[in-house]
């Protein structure tokens, strides 16, 4: 073999490759002045890593490049799922007997901030997560404090970041419950954002929040009122309307038609939390009765067993509940 040829083998066998960290916090990732990337890079002496701003560029022979790389997707996964990476798990997943990879649970939604693990809890929670799976669009209907919206959020923001759709869509009928928008103060948008607040909680429960920060600020994540949903076509995206027991048939019709190519529709809605002035304006159950027997549309009914926040919470709702039949 001449020399000129082991010089062009040596060359082939180079690799160089560059990994995007998308959706991902690059101070949080690599950590205090890169001390996480330094641990990270002692364990592949003989590669060359480079990190420039989300880019992280790797040197060397090809089957380490390719050995790096899939190690590495390892860390990025753990990283998306638990929203964070110490070294101590570096280390862990970064050895040939890793206890953390062989341990990764399998039936989790979403790991939300600081890795809290976020699962469906009620049997309802767990049909709204498998019908999801497989219908484009899904009606899910119950009293308060079931985690019907809670859930569909986390559904959301597990295809965003599973990369199964471009950005989530979140919007509520600007209907005010009891109190007038006119008082507060502020233009239109510091107005509705009280009333959108829950939705603001569920995604800071389960992003960081410099993430949702960028997300607002690309549009990768959209909070609106109903109204401003006419005439898009919202493609590529998981879109919410909550509190749709507040929107009447022509609205919901205007809403449903909505929909684009890879999308997913949840709506949300209590029947007994009615804020319309006149209770039979609203159009949910009328709308679920005429769709209930198109394919690809499924309706989960959420019952006082699924109430999941404070135990008094059961005993309110059936107290209302009866107190209303007499």
């Amino acid at each position: 073999m001449t020399k000129n040829t082991k010089e062009i083998n040596r060359k082939e066998q180079k690799a160089d490759k560059t990994i995007f960290l998308e959706g991902i916090d690059i101070r949080d990732f690599f950590g205090i002045n890169n001390n996480k990337f330094s641990k990270i890079v002692s364990f592949f002496p003989r590669l060359k890593l480079v990190t420039r701003g989300n880019e992280v560029k790797v040197f060397g022979e090809k089957k380490e490049v390719n050995f790096f790389v899939n190690q590495f997707n390892f860390l990025i996964d753990y990283y998306q799922r638990y929203n964070a990476l110490s070294i101590d798990v570096i280390e862990d997943m970064l050895s040939d007997d890793s206890s953390v990879k062989q341990n990764l649970p399998t039936d989790v939604i979403l790991f939300g901030n600081k890795g809290e693990m976020i699962r469906a809890r009620t049997e309802n929670q767990k049909k709204l997560v498998n019908d999801f799976r497989n219908n484009d669009l899904l009606f899910a209907v119950g009293p308060a404090g079931t985690g019907k919206t809670y859930t569909a959020i986390a559904l959301a923001v597990a295809a965003l970041k599973n990369n199964e759709v471009k950005r989530i869509v979140l919007t509520r009928p600007a209907v005010e419950a009891g109190e007038n928008l006119g008082f507060l103060p502020g233009d239109l948008k510091n107005k509705l954002d009280p009333y959108l607040q829950p939705l603001y909680d569920a995604l800071f429960d389960m992003l960081p929040s410099r993430k949702i920060e960028q997300y607002f600020e690309d549009r990768t994540i959209e909070i609106a009122p109903l109204a401003f949903m006419r005439g898009r076509t919202l493609s590529n995206a998981c879109v919410i309307l909550d509190e749709a027991q507040n929107a009447t048939s022509v609205q919901l019709k205007m809403f449903l038609t909505r929909m684009g190519k890879n999308s997913s529709f949840i709506i949300t809605g209590d029947m007994s939390q009615i804020d319309l002035p006149q209770k039979g304006h609203s159009g949910l159950k009328q709308t679920i009765s005429w769709l209930k027997n198109i394919n690809g549309i499924q309706t989960i009914e959420f019952n006082k067993k699924d109430i999941v926040r404070h135990r008094l919470v059961v005993d309110i709702v059936r107290a209302f509940e009866d107190g209303e039949k007499i």
